[in-house]
This record gives structure tokens, C-alpha cells and sequence, in this order.
């Protein structure tokens, strides 16, 4: 399908936005233990027309149409060293599940023929920030890398304690200090391979990502943390994936 009639026919069908998402209590939204929750989508494709339409959809509509409805800082990226097509990652920041539930079946949908489908597939999970970091925190706008980190745990109880780890034991603030700059944790709630945690590191580079990690490997609080028996990876940790990302020219992270 012709990219600019699939783009076209889109606008022509979907909805125009305007104040869909409910307004939030402005104390709540001021309060330092206000947490977010993200929805993390993961295209996969078939083809690199397929990645290419569907870029050109969140780039020109739904992004957009995001923005219109209040959620900002939409981050879209493609994987750093792709295998193929690759993938795309879209992640949403909302301030509360209603605004979440608010938005179901009032964005446009991708117009795509059945014959010349967008993508593959959709896989979308939903996470709630961590209580420690309760809020998305933008990187600078320049030549940045992103890591993508999930972490299984065997258990729901290994996952909790792994939470409690990054929360109360100190090791956001570790990445914070060694300049991997964080930019959202989140405990998935509805998604794949539950129980699991995922969170994005930022980095100039491959170079700064490697000096970052030596860095916090070193770190003497990580150190103390990690000789806790009851936080060692072999009791919390069943399974790491991680993902290295670059952001499109049109990303808001």
C-alpha cells in the first residue's frame, strides 16, 4: 500500500481528539509520590515497508494525536543493530489508569489494507512507575543510546524483592551517580513473561555505556547491596533481556 494514501486515508478516518483524557487533581499530580504508568509497545515486522508505514503512521498521526489528548514525552525508537526489518518500541507515559482507559478506541487507528498489513504483530505491556522514581525523566535532546532492560524473576516474591532492591536499597540512585541516566522503571502489570521489571538507561554512546556499567559494577554501595544474600541475582533474577536503542528523529525522549 502506498505509504501516502495509508497516511491520508488514516486522517480522513480517525477521530479528531480533543480533551479526552480527564483533567487530574493538582495536588495529586504535584505530589512527589504521584507514579506513572507506561504502556510499552513493541512492533515487529515483516518487511522494511512494513517498519517504514508504520513509522510514517506514528510519526505524522498518532503521535500527534497523543500529544493532542495530553500524554507528551512519547518515546519511539528502532533497535540499535537491528536483525532484519527490526523492530519499534513506543513508549507512552500516562498519569493515572483512567487516563489510560480514556484513551481506548479514542485514537485513530492505523488504515492499513488487510492485504498489505503495517506491521506483524503488537505486543503491549503495561508497567507502574517505581515508587523511588514516580516520574518519566527526560534525557537531553543530542546523540543518545538507549538500553532497554527486563529482568524475570522466578517468582512474584523475587519479583517484589528485586523492586525493593532498586527502591529502598539504593541502586537507582547508584545509576544516577555513575551518570547512567535513568529514564523510567516500571513493575510490569498486565504483559508478557510476568513477573518481571523493565527500565531504560540513557548514554551517549556505546563508549559511555560501557564506562557507565564498569563504573557501577565497581561502585562501593553497589558493592555492600549486592553481598546481601537475600538480593543476589540467583534468588531474584531468572532471566535479563536487554535492548539497545536509538530514538527516530521524531522522539520526544
Amino acid at each position: 500500500m502506498d505509504r501516502r494514501k495509508f497516511v491520508k486515508s488514516t486522517l480522513l478516518s480517525g477521530p479528531v481528539l480533543a480533551g479526552v483524557l480527564p483533567s487530574e487533581n493538582a495536588s495529586v499530580m504535584s505530589s512527589k509520590k504521584h507514579q506513572q504508568w507506561y504502556e510499552l509497545r513493541i512492533y515487529t515486522f515483516a518487511s522494511d515497508a512494513q517498519r517504514q508505514l508504520t513509522s510514517d503512521y506514528l510519526e505524522q498521526i498518532y503521535v500527534p494525536a497523543l500529544n493532542r489528548a495530553g500524554n507528551k514525552n512519547i518515546g519511539v525508537f528502532t533497535e540499535f543493530q537491528p536483525q532484519g526489518p527490526g523492530k519499534m518500541f513506543l513508549l507512552i507515559p500516562f498519569d493515572s489508569l483512567d487516563s489510560f482507559a480514556a484513551l481506548n478506541g479514542k485514537l485513530p487507528y492505523d488504515a492499513a489494507e488487510a492485504t498489505h498489513p503495517a506491521y506483524d504483530r503488537i505486543e503491549s505491556s503495561l508497567l507502574k512507575a517505581f515508587l523511588h522514581m514516580p516520574q518519566m525523566e527526560i534525557p537531553e535532546k543530542k546523540d543518545r543510546l538507549f538500553e532497554l532492560r527486563c529482568y524475570e524473576s522466578p517468582s512474584e516474591a523475587a519479583g517484589q524483592k528485586k523492586i525493593e532492591m532498586f527502591n529502598d536499597a539504593g541502586e537507582i540512585d547508584i545509576f544516577k551517580k555513575i551518570g547512567a541516566r535513568p529514564v523510567f522503571f516500571g513493575e510490569t502489570f498486565v504483559g508478557l513473561r510476568r513477573p518481571n521489571l523493565t527500565y531504560m538507561l540513557c548514554f551517549d554512546d556505546m563508549a559511555g555505556h560501557d564506562a557507565c556499567w564498569k563504573a557501577f559494577g565497581s561502585d562501593p554501595e553497589w558493592k555492600k547491596i549486592s553481598a546481601i544474600t537475600e538480593y543476589s541475582d540467583a534468588r531474584l533474577i531468572s532471566k535479563i533481556t536487554r535492548t539497545f536503542l536509538s530514538p527516530t528523529n521524531y522522539s520526544q525522549i
